[in-house]
């Protein structure tokens, strides 16, 4: 039995936490040598599993990538193109139904999002060879080249924040899949260099799911500025895309092992594939079915902290919160009684106002999304055209405003008065995954970017 094996049998017992959440957690940590065969077991069982999928694959020679980038670029733009007319003509959202379906799946991609450019990790270790300069130019642009307001995770993690999307949610072991892959991969680049070059070309091309998102969430009033990224830095022009064709061909052997190599290239790719997809994220949203479990996640918080001055039905708010499964029972108690007017206002409402609006009495209860949750599914039909509901984000605060970082202030006095290429090694760490979007991981990113520069 391999680790990883052991691990999932382990999961097994936690219905919750399943094996895919477990692994992504115990990468996005500092490596070890159980972690490395953690990944590299997990990887071997991934790359098994796409010989048996039925996808779409790269072209049969590596001198064909180019033409094959070039040509989905064109069949996307032409799809999108076919999008934005029959937006204008009076189509609806293609997407998403309302700004909770949009929240939903910004929380439901955030285990992929937030470790945004993984993959390539372990090719830093060949900064000075000039082969992976695509590669590694493309993972520190992912980390914003060390600024806080273009790192790609940072990004993320604020668009959450702003949204009231932060903490936990109630994920699916499925939901971190294509993380979990992107971690190993980012273990080790020695063994799965080959392998990585495919996913990195797959991962790299513009999906017309990506510009149909950045539209969308703009109409919502949601930020689209990680999607609308992405769209420009992985341009097939000059960004991210011809960067990946550029690498294969880099690192292309010569002689008969250039079969092999292409081979594992092209398996890599296909790694894409595995996990649940950006539109099938999507078509799993159903607004009452997500409103009600979270209620059912609200509901144990919930029971013992309301007076029995209120009956439905003969029951008190605490006896309708007292068993699991009455929540929609609750809710419909809760129309029949006119507290919710399904269809009309959210203010007309006076269970909203409870929630939302000065002197709520249950402001706080519930974060932004789950606010959007209640507000969509009341609001119903009267939804249309009507403006989505605006979350208020706090101010932004800028680095300059914040005191010295104490790691920050570590590593630099870790640095002082040593030679340029035992700095490199000591920044590596502070690049991973886990830490590169924090003060010092950005600072580390910057003066890998400086010491880099003066070596070459």
């Amino acid at each position: 039995m391999t680790v990883f094996q052991t691990l999932q049998s382990a999961a097994g017992e936690v219905q919750k936490e399943g094996p895919l959440r477990r692994l992504y957690q115990r990468l996005l940590t500092d490596g070890d040598a159980e972690s490395a065969q953690l990944a590299a077991d997990f990887l071997h069982a991934q790359l098994d599993a796409v010989d048996h999928l039925d996808a779409e694959q790269l072209p049969p020679s590596p001198s064909q990538l180019m033409g094959w980038v070039e040509h989905n670029c064109s069949t996307v733009a032409q799809a999108y193109a076919q999008y934005l007319q029959a937006r204008q003509q009076g189509s609806g959202r293609r997407y998403f139904q309302c700004k909770a379906h949009a929240l939903y799946f910004l929380h439901c991609v955030a285990p992929t999002k937030q470790v945004d450019g993984a993959w390539l990790y372990g090719v830093l270790a060949h900064a000075q060879d000039y082969r992976y300069d695509g590669l590694v130019t493309t993972y520190l642009e992912e980390l914003g080249d060390g600024e806080l307001t273009q790192n790609h995770v940072a990004i993320y993690q604020r668009l959450l924040a702003e949204q009231g999307c932060e903490g936990d949610f109630d994920w699916q072991d499925r939901h971190f899949h294509q993380g979990a892959i992107q971690l190993a991969l980012g273990q080790d680049a020695h063994a799965f260099m080959p392998e990585i070059l495919g996913y990195n070309l797959g991962y790299e091309q513009l999906p017309l799911h990506l510009l149909i998102c950045a539209y969308e969430l703009k109409e919502l009033g949601i930020d689209p500025y990680y999607f609308s990224l992405h769209v420009t830095i992985d341009n097939a022009s000059s960004g991210h895309a011809r960067r990946a064709v550029q690498a294969v061909l880099e690192l292309m052997p010569c002689g008969l092992d250039a079969t092999d190599f292409w081979q594992r290239v092209r398996r890599g790719y296909r790694l894409n594939d595995l996990g649940v997809g950006t539109t099938a994220v999507i078509q799993a949203f159903e607004l009452e079915c997500e409103l009600v479990a979270m209620l059912e996640r609200k509901r144990p918080f919930g029971l013992h902290m309301h007076s029995d001055y209120c009956r439905f039905d003969g029951k008190s708010v605490n006896q309708w919160l007292a068993q699991p499964g009455q929540v929609r029972g609750f809710l419909q108690v809760l129309q029949d009684k006119g507290w919710i007017k399904r269809h009309q206002d959210p203010q007309e409402s006076r269970f909203w106002q409870l929630i939302e609006g000065p002197g709520a009495a249950m402001f706080g209860v519930f974060s932004g999304y789950e606010k959007q949750l209640l507000r969509d599914w009341i609001a119903g039909d009267w939804h249309a055209g009507k403006a989505p509901m605006r979350h208020v984000a706090a101010q932004r605060v800028t680095p300059a405003d914040l005191p010295p970082d104490p790691e920050t202030c570590a590593l630099q006095a870790s640095l002082a008065h040593l030679p340029a290429e035992q700095q490199l090694a000591l920044l590596l760490p502070w690049l991973a995954p886990h830490r590169h979007h924090r003060p010092a991981g950005l600072f580390a990113t910057r003066r890998f970017i400086e010491l880099r520069a003066g070596l070459r």
